[in-house]
């Protein structure tokens, strides 16, 4: 008997190759993704997780932040300049400046060589021009110094030349610099922006007179940054002035502008801290809805410029612990006495704290804002 053929099979359409094609892959993406689910259980910390919890970047740290303010800085003048490229002026505080987040002060003088003064060829009781070289502003870096104030009557006594050349030379030692008009100079701090501008009387400087601009100018800096710092330089100077009067100071002929109101107006434009520098003398401290002012610190740091001896060789290091929203949350007064030349020591007998109480609680009552260290 002869075997037939076994009948020939039946030649599979193209829909039933797409179809197994299809279920395959289907079978392949299953399997992928258990073992997927498998590994995310195990990593999970076991196999009883059937899913993975999501994981959160940690929030960015942000403040809160101390900020320290001190009074007038001359680098030097022609009565000489201090040893050590300038280091000597800063030995007994250097801790003290280091300590904070940020330290920020009033540079009254410059960093240049050459030039004309604004004195010519005198100076003495008149006039005064201060200049160092340029190669002493490493001196503020290595105290502590962050940030400098340029807006004064002493910035510009070697002309646009010497203010060249200072900027120039604060760059080269990482120190920034505020104060010409218009500025406003952000520097980060611990996840914060910390916008600080200066105002003087001066045309080099943001107008302190100029209620209106300088409104503006604060709001434009609270826009860009979380807290801001003004640094006004105003008011008469002298042993005599350690009291902040009503209206319009005058001093040497000069327009030194309403500190009360200008203060005033800076903090209703956004501005988290005040400070004041130019009497040459301690003055009061006001608490302004719910931001501080530090009307001045006096001098803090000369060369055989100052005139010392009783409130005008007081001084002090004020800093200041504010949130990321600007709140001040405590001010600590650190006292500070000028010996010899005009060299900072901290001082231990009370008297620079005891003359800051005193004048805050006369010139603005309930309003004074001295706090304890917390």
């Amino acid at each position: 008997m002869l075997l037939a053929d076994p009948p020939p099979k039946p030649t599979p359409s193209a829909g039933t190759y797409r179809r197994r094609r299809a279920a395959a892959l289907g079978a392949l993406v299953l399997a992928l993704a258990a073992v997927v689910v498998m590994g995310i259980a195990l990593a999970g910390g076991g196999a009883g997780k059937s899913r993975a919890a999501t994981v959160q970047p940690a929030p960015a740290h942000r403040g809160p932040i101390t900020i320290e303010w001190v009074g007038d800085i001359t680098p030097g003048s022609s009565l000489g300049v201090p040893p050590g490229k300038g280091s000597a002026q800063f030995a007994n505080v250097r801790r003290r400046l280091r300590a904070a987040d940020l330290t920020f002060g009033n540079l009254e003088g410059t960093y240049s060589v050459g030039g004309a003064s604004k004195c010519g060829s005198g100076g003495g009781h008149a006039c005064f021009a201060f200049q160092a070289p340029p190669d002493h502003a490493v001196a503020l870096r290595r105290a502590g110094f962050d940030v400098v104030n340029l807006a004064n009557n002493h910035a510009w006594d070697f002309g646009a030349t010497g203010q060249a050349q200072t900027r120039a030379a604060l760059r080269r030692a990482r120190v920034a610099a505020t104060g010409r008009p218009g500025e406003i100079t952000i520097v980060r701090r611990d996840g914060l922006r910390v916008a600080l501008l200066g105002f003087a009387a001066y045309p080099w400087a943001s107008s302190l007179k100029d209620l209106g601009g300088a409104r503006r100018l604060v709001r434009r800096a609270a826009k860009r940054a979380d807290v801001v710092v003004v640094a006004m330089h105003a008011g008469a100077e002298g042993a005599d002035q350690t009291h902040v009067p009503q209206g319009t100071e005058i001093a040497f002929g000069e327009d030194r502008g309403d500190s009360r109101a200008f203060a005033h107006a800076a903090i209703a434009a956004g501005a988290d801290l005040v400070v004041g520098s130019g009497p040459h003398v301690i003055r009061g401290v006001e608490r302004y809805h719910g931001r501080v002012i530090a009307y001045s610190l006096g001098n803090f740091a000369g060369w055989n410029n100052f005139g010392l001896g009783g409130p005008l060789s007081e001084s002090a290091i004020l800093r200041v612990r504010v949130d990321a929203d600007g709140r001040v949350q405590s001010t600590h007064w650190i006292p500070i006495h000028l010996d010899g030349p005009g060299i900072p020591r901290v001082e231990h007998d009370g008297t620079s704290k005891q003359l800051v109480e005193q004048v805050s609680r006369q010139d603005f009552g309930r309003a004074a804002g001295i706090m304890p260290r917390t």
